[in-house]
C-alpha cells in the first residue's frame, strides 16, 4: 500500500511546530550545561531539613505559580511531602505556614519579581532555607538562594517570544528532575509509591506484585 504524502503544515501548523522546535533546543541547551552538584546540594537542602522534622513549600508568582503546585504534588507523591505557598499572600500571613528549618523552592524566570522577593525575605525571616529556580543565575533570587538550579531559555517560542512557553518547561523539568533525584536517594520503592497513587491507570500500574 503506498503511504500517503505527508501533508504540509499551514501558517498555524507551522508556528506550532516552531515553538515546539524552540523548546526543544532551549531544553537541550539547558541539560548541556546543567550542573549536577547544583542538584547534589538542593537534596541536601531538602534532606537535612527532613532530619530536624523540617517540611518543604513551593511558591512562585504568576505562571511559576502553577508550575508551584505541580512540583509540590509531584515531590509529594514520590516520597518527598511539599507544600504550595501562595506567593503573594506569604507577606498577608501566609507566611506562617513556613517554621524554622523548612525549605522553601521559589521559582522564578527573571530572579527578580518583586513579590517573589519579598515572599522569599519572609520566610528566610522565620528561619527557612531557599532553593531557587530561575533562568538568571545573576539575579537577586539566585544571590539569596543556598542552592540555586539553572532553568533559563534564551528564546520562549511563539510570534512575540515574551509569554512564557519554553521557561516554563525548563522549569517544570528541571523540578521533575529534582525531584527523581530525591525519589532516588531516597531508595523510594514501588509499594511506597503506590500508596500514595492508587487510583488510575498509574495506581494500577503501580500496584504491587503487578507486572
Amino acid at each position: 500500500m503506498t503511504k500517503p504524502a505527508t501533508q504540509q503544515p499551514g501558517p498555524a501548523g507551522a508556528e506550532a511546530f516552531a515553538a515546539l522546535d524552540v523548546a526543544v533546543e532551549e531544553l537541550v541547551s539547558l541539560r548541556q550545561r546543567s550542573d549536577p552538584a547544583s542538584f547534589d546540594a538542593a537534596v541536601q537542602l531538602v534532606r537535612d531539613a527532613e532530619a530536624k522534622g523540617g517540611r518543604v513549600h513551593v511558591t512562585g508568582i504568576g505562571k511559576p505559580e502553577h508550575v508551584a503546585h505541580y512540583a509540590a504534588s509531584l515531590l509529594s507523591s514520590t516520597g518527598t511531602p511539599a507544600t504550595f505557598l501562595h506567593g503573594t499572600e506569604a507577606v498577608h500571613g501566609s507566611a506562617g505556614q513556613v517554621v524554622d528549618g523548612d525549605v522553601l523552592i521559589a521559582i522564578s524566570n527573571s530572579g527578580g519579581t518583586r513579590e517573589l522577593l519579598d515572599a522569599v525575605s519572609a520566610v528566610r525571616g522565620l528561619g527557612a532555607r531557599i532553593i531557587g529556580v530561575t533562568g538568571r543565575l545573576d539575579s537577586k533570587l539566585a544571590q539569596v538562594s543556598d542552592a540555586v538550579l539553572d532553568a533559563g531559555v534564551a528564546r520562549e517560542g511563539g510570534g512575540l517570544g515574551f509569554a512564557p512557553r519554553a521557561s516554563v518547561a525548563a522549569e517544570i523539568l528541571v523540578l521533575a528532575a529534582l525531584g527523581a533525584a530525591l525519589e532516588k536517594t531516597r531508595g523510594f520503592t514501588r509499594e511506597q509509591y503506590h500508596a500514595r497513587h492508587r487510583s488510575g491507570a498509574l495506581g494500577q500500574a503501580s500496584e504491587p506484585g503487578r507486572s
